[in-house]
């Protein structure tokens, strides 16, 4: 019997969990809160469609190392550092804005990772659709030039603190008003988040896409600018022909109507346009 229970103290050890202390949970808990926090600036930055760049070029890497390919690996071991210098550089910006939100958080509050109101807001409601698009039509008839921006996924923080802070609900005469001519804030761009109208006059990135018409002015180059470097929409109204525009992922769609902007809204929000006009006609049935 004490030779069995020998034998069985000798291979059950092997299970025997370590020991953790109260310092190891705390450190598991801090790591964890940074890993969190470090994922979720990715996910509201460009750094996200960075990410997946890098990823493409780790995987390269692996399979010219599993294939011997010796002098991609040499080149890939001889650059990392240059890599790694250069993505400082690009996401200098982002990096000074996150110290900047680390210094003027209050700590108590960030201590619970998982609050994020943000992500828990719906993107907009039909209301304000509705509201987006009959603003840019009026606007399109008076010849009215006006920059919407709409926040998609990736934060707009940093455009938003170019211009002036609002804050209000969306509404086609606010809209209006605000890009009146000779008004203070119809200079620049107005950023949409959610159901809020967060910021007007703000500065926006120009495009430096050569393939874009040289009729197009600055309005222009400014929303498709946007659009290269954030997953946002962009509502653009010509001042000279009072023609609409949307930009979206760089690319430009001119010369579209009032139905046609609202299916991309739609398209935006999360629904197919099959989907709202099936509710449109359950709509007037009732009625």
């Amino acid at each position: 019997m004490n030779s069995i229970v020998t034998s069985l103290k000798k291979y059950i050890h092997v299970f025997d969990l370590p020991k953790v202390s109260v310092i190891d949970v705390l450190e598991i808990v801090i790591l964890a809160f940074v890993i969190y926090h470090v994922a979720l600036w990715i996910k509201n930055t460009r750094a996200w469609t960075l990410l997946r760049g890098i990823i493409v070029l780790l995987a390269c890497y692996v399979i010219a190392y599993i294939l011997g390919m010796n002098v991609i690996v040499w080149i890939f071991e001889r650059t990392i550092s240059i890599g790694i210098t250069a993505l400082m550089i690009v996401f200098q910006p982002e990096l000074r804005r996150a110290l900047e939100e680390l210094g003027q958080k209050n700590i108590v509050s960030t201590l619970i990772p998982f609050d994020d109101t943000r992500n828990q807001n719906e993107r907009f409601s039909e209301r304000s659709i509705n509201e987006i698009v009959k603003a840019t039509v009026e606007m399109a008839k008076v010849k009215t030039g006006a920059l919407i921006i709409i926040e998609k996924d990736i934060d707009l923080s940093e455009y938003e603190r170019t211009g002036i802070e609002l804050d209000s609900t969306i509404s086609s005469q606010l809209l209006i008003n605000i890009f009146e001519h000779n008004t203070p804030l119809h200079d620049g761009a107005v950023i949409i988040r959610g159901d809020r109208i967060v910021s007007a006059t703000c500065y926006l990135p120009l495009s430096d896409n050569m393939g874009l018409s040289k009729e197009l002015g600055t309005r222009h180059r400014a929303g498709v600018g946007i659009s290269e470097v954030t997953d946002s929409l962009t509502i653009i109204v010509s001042e000279e022909t009072g023609r609409i525009s949307v930009a979206v992922g760089g690319k430009l769609l001119r010369n579209i109507d009032g139905d046609l902007l609202k299916k991309k809204l739609t398209e935006m929000q999360g629904k197919s346009g099959d989907e709202v006009e099936k509710k449109r006609w359950k709509g007037l049935r009732r009625n």
